[in-house]
């Protein structure tokens, strides 16, 4: 994860635009927000202070506005559809906090007729009241949902519908419980999280912030994998071993990444910050950061050799053609 210059958080959100426009627009270079090198991603833990060295989106607004906004677009969406009144009650205004109101979407979600969503609900409480870098990363997840995809119309659309985000979350209490030793129910909660959301996420998964699981449906993530923070992933995106290894044996991907539909990334390989894969690839060896790698084996956009670098971050610009055609002349 190309040797860059590391910088602190505030001044790689200096270099980002400044109108309010869409994240394909940020172009600022990557020495400016790059972490020094992949070694130490896969050093830290998602809920280390390394954090603030990771570059970071700018907020369309601030952490803290977060509840306040979702409140406010729960009462608009209510004033266009009141037949909606029941479900947002319970949903979102019923509840004080942000960490109230996603321990009780998630445990109705969640529930079924062996596992009740009060048992749930004391559960996810419990372990969000406790761990503060657990909601600072939901809330960077939030924004980059609502910043990355054009499809999502607001906070609380994102909240309650993605079904991408809300995996992620339970995937997030499932890992604190897998590092607290409580394996067994860490495993009961990814089981129901694959039923109900169809993704697949081993509790043991190292995952970092600002995350976008794109549609998400068939999203299947090892147990020693490692995912860096702003990475953007499609949906039927496989992080998996090779089937023949044992111990550390899933992929380590960078900050910044772009993952296209149906990837698969195989092995303990090193997918280096601001990468980009195409969709449908095969990935079985090492990306350098900043390089594209399509195809199935996947190769190297411009040669291994003279690899064509990015000058934009492809988790934030969503752009999954930009020098692909380059790769082929196939025309359809």
């Amino acid at each position: 994860m190309a040797a860059c210059i590391d910088t602190s958080r505030a001044e790689a959100q200096q270099s980002l635009d400044h109108d309010g426009s869409k994240s394909d627009h940020r172009s600022y270079k990557y020495a400016k927000c790059c972490r020094p090198s992949f070694s130490d991603l896969v050093s830290c833990m998602p809920t280390s202070q390394n954090h603030q060295k990771s570059f970071l989106p700018r907020s369309i607004v601030e952490e803290d506005d977060i509840w306040s906004k979702m409140i406010e677009e729960a009462k608009m969406d209510l004033e266009q559809e009141p037949i909606l009144s029941h479900y947002y009650y319970n949903s979102i205004l019923s509840h004080k906090s942000f960490e109230a109101a996603l321990a009780g979407h998630l445990s109705s979600k969640l529930s079924s007729s062996i596992l009740p969503s009060t048992t749930l609900f004391d559960l996810f409480t419990e372990v969000l009241s406790e761990e503060g870098e657990i909601i600072r990363a939901v809330k960077e997840d939030l924004k980059a949902v609502r910043e990355r995809d054009p499809a999502c119309v607001s906070y609380v659309h994102c909240f309650l519908n993605f079904k991408g985000f809300l995996a992620c979350q339970a995937h997030r209490i499932a890992h604190r419980l897998w590092l607290q030793g409580r394996k067994v129910l860490a495993l009961l909660i990814q089981n129901r999280v694959s039923e109900v959301f169809a993704v697949d996420i081993h509790p043991g998964a190292r995952i970092g912030s600002g995350i976008l699981f794109d549609h998400a449906t068939g999203v299947v993530i090892g147990e020693t994998a490692v995912i860096g923070d702003n990475v953007s992933i499609l949906h039927n995106v496989t992080l998996g071993g090779t089937g023949k290894e044992s111990g550390d044996r899933h992929p380590k991907i960078g900050h910044g990444v772009l993952i296209g539909a149906g990837t698969c990334v195989l092995g303990s390989v090193h997918v280096g910050d601001g990468a980009k894969i195409g969709a449908g690839s095969l990935v079985l060896k090492p990306v350098p950061p900043r390089t594209t790698a399509v195809g199935n084996p996947a190769r190297l956009i411009g040669g291994k050799e003279n690899p064509i670098k990015l000058d934009k971050i492809p988790s934030f610009t969503m752009d999954h053609t930009s020098n692909i055609c380059q790769w082929s002349d196939y025309v359809i």
